[in-house]
């Protein structure tokens, strides 16, 4: 009969594992204990937080950007409030499911689907994208019916910006547009990513770039109750934004349009400054676009349009586009010359038509010449004789070092990005433009071409109607600027963008009038003054022609029979009234309108390097 009793050893091992279960089941039971402990206790306020900011939603509100508004209180920019069709991708049962259903309830065009997919490529999952934008009552009406059917799809207040004058001004005042990550990156850098939750567009460029922080505003926020599918129960706190500052312009409207229409299409701009105070009056860029369709994200036809459109209608070409600035140059040279001492008012040349230098010959824009020819006489018919000669006096290093202290060849610092600096030639200019040895060197025949406005001399119209206010304020240098006063909407309370003297040219009082006198008389007497006869007011000016090409020597210019892209430039600067100015302008039309004159002159001449501008002669 076999024997079921263990032994003792069998005993003594079955003993030995209940110990080793029981210690494994109870240090089980202490780590979790200790992390009972650590959860419950040690990490108390870190998870109550957290469950708190599950039930407890943060939304930020949007505040109201600032308007902008001329001087006389014309609104240029504003925002209002419409209603957006709006969809959470990673709520939707099926993307292209809902927006089909959608389109059933609310018209979507194609644009619209062509935008959302844009859009959606751009944001995160769980951000809401808008499918339809300015809903009207019967469309929100309409889908709050169906609301039940389109899970993550949801209609919100939101605010646009809106152009009510168009085109009008539009590089001045710039445009908005969604903010990329380029933006966002700027936005961390200026600290301010707090203040922009929630906001999803951006100043891109003019002066909505420029003063985007102070047109912003501060976003407030709401504390909201959600529930456990993430829909708002209750609002627990309300903290409001503050809106934007508002900004008003310099600019005055009425002139701005007038100043646009003129240009009837024509490729050119316009810069009108205050020469007392460096206010821009009117600044023109034409072509023009309308900032209106960068708000929703432009589509991409309307951006092909632009981009590719040959005039360029995005160039600010008031502020970046530079050209030679031809005889509007030659006052500031007459008035370089009394500086330095080179000429007299009354001093005299003889103009047979013509300048020789070396082995080349220099063209007067009049055959025979003008005779005999003072100061006056030099800017009121615009004699190029005069300004060969008085340019080879002279030599390059005090034309440049002249120029240079009336504000040529540098940025004026005006409130709004994308400044050119402009070129104002020079021997050390050359040395950094040029790479090989051979063409970094000044040659004596490109200081001819310069005392005229040509050869690489290069400046945009804020340029030229920057350096002639200076000039005509006595050497008192004023900062172009676009913004009057900065105005909280809430307080009322306004920030006087107060004009202050940058820097004092040292000027004789009695050389700025002789130069005065002689523009007066070109308006009176000269080369403008068809264009002013009868005026009810005096003025002072000079036109000015820009080379595109050279011509050969002998050959004749005749803008008719030449393609629109070689036709010269036309420049004019002016000033008014004469007696005590309080608007200065200079104006330049590209490859300008067929005239009746046909003798700009060949000088045999050719620019170097990637100019495209003759070295000499040029018309009036």
């Amino acid at each position: 009969m076999s024997n079921f009793y263990a032994t003792e050893p069998d005993l003594d091992r079955f003993r030995n594992r209940i110990l080793v279960a029981g210690a494994f089941v109870l240090l089980m039971f202490l780590v979790l204990l200790a992390r009972f402990i650590y959860l419950q206790v040690i990490q108390h306020e870190y998870y109550t937080t957290r469950a708190e900011s599950n039930r407890i939603s943060l939304v930020p509100i949007i505040p109201n950007r600032g308007n902008i508004v001329d001087r006389n209180g014309t609104i240029l920019a504003r925002n209002y409030s419409a209603f957006t069709l709006e969809i959470t991708p990673s709520k939707t049962q099926g993307l292209e499911k809902t927006i089909d259903g959608l389109a059933e309830i609310v018209e979507i065009q194609v644009k619209d689907r062509k935008r959302f997919k844009r859009l959606l490529e751009e944001s995160r999952n769980f951000e809401s994208i808008p499918i339809r934008t300015r809903l009207t009552d019967r469309e929100v009406a309409r889908f709050a019916a169906n609301r039940y059917r389109f899970p993550g799809v949801e209609v919100k207040a939101r605010l646009f910006r809106q152009y009510p004058e168009g085109t009008l001004a539009a590089h001045a005042i710039g445009y908005i547009s969604r903010i990329n990550q380029r933006d966002k990156e700027a936005i961390a850098d200026q600290g301010q990513e707090a203040n922009y939750k929630g906001t999803e567009h951006i100043g891109k460029s003019g002066l909505e770039a420029n003063y985007e922080f102070e047109l912003h505003g501060t976003a407030g926020h709401e504390q909201v109750e959600v529930d456990a599918g993430g829909r708002g129960i209750r609002v627990l706190s309300h903290t409001p934004p503050i809106p934007g500052n508002n900004l008003t312009l310099t600019l005055d409207a009425k002139l701005q349009a007038v100043a646009e229409e003129a240009f009837g299409g024509r490729r050119g701009s316009l810069t009108a400054i205050d020469p007392n105070n460096g206010a821009v009056l009117a600044l023109v860029s034409s072509p023009s676009f309308d900032p209106s369709l960068f708000v929703d994200g432009i589509r991409f036809d309307d951006w092909d349009e632009l981009n590719n459109n040959p005039d360029k209608p995005m160039l600010n070409r008031a502020i970046y586009s530079t050209h030679p600035p031809g005889s509007t140059f030659k006052p500031l040279m007459a008035l370089a010359a009394l500086t330095v001492g080179k000429r007299t008012p009354g001093q005299t040349i003889a103009d047979p038509g013509f300048f020789n230098f070396g082995n080349r010959r220099f063209m007067d824009d009049k055959v025979g010449g003008h005779g005999p020819v003072d100061m006056y006489k030099s800017i009121v018919v615009s004699c190029n004789t005069y300004y060969y000669m008085l340019a080879n006096d002279m030599g390059i290093d005090n034309i440049a070092r002249f120029m240079g202290e009336l504000g040529l060849g540098r940025k004026t610092e005006i409130d709004i990005p994308g400044e050119a600096t402009g070129i104002l030639p020079s021997p050390e200019w050359k040395q950094r433009r040029f790479k090989r040895k051979e063409q970094q060197k000044w040659y004596s025949g490109e200081t001819i071409s310069v005392g005229i406005g040509q050869g690489y001399n290069a400046y945009s119209t804020l340029h030229m109607a920057h350096a002639l206010s200076n000039v005509l304020n006595y050497g008192k240098v004023f900062r172009p600027h676009l913004v009057n006063t900065i105005t909280n909407p809430t307080t009322g309370e306004k920030r006087v963008i107060e004009p202050e003297p940058v820097r004092q040219i040292n000027l004789k009082p009695e050389h700025v009038d002789i130069i005065r006198r002689a523009m007066t008389g070109v308006a009176k007497e000269g080369t403008s003054s068809k264009a002013f006869a009868g005026a009810p007011y005096t003025s002072g000016g000079k036109t000015g022609t820009a080379q595109v090409f050279s011509l050969k020597s002998g050959q004749k210019y005749v803008s008719g029979q030449l393609k629109e892209k070689l036709r010269d430039h036309s420049w004019y600067v002016a000033f008014a009234p004469a007696e005590q100015p309080r608007i200065v302008l200079a104006v330049m039309v590209e490859n300008g309108p067929d005239r009746e004159e046909t003798g700009r002159p060949g000088t045999g001449s050719r620019g170097r390097g990637k100019r495209r501008t003759a070295r000499g002669g040029e018309s009036r």
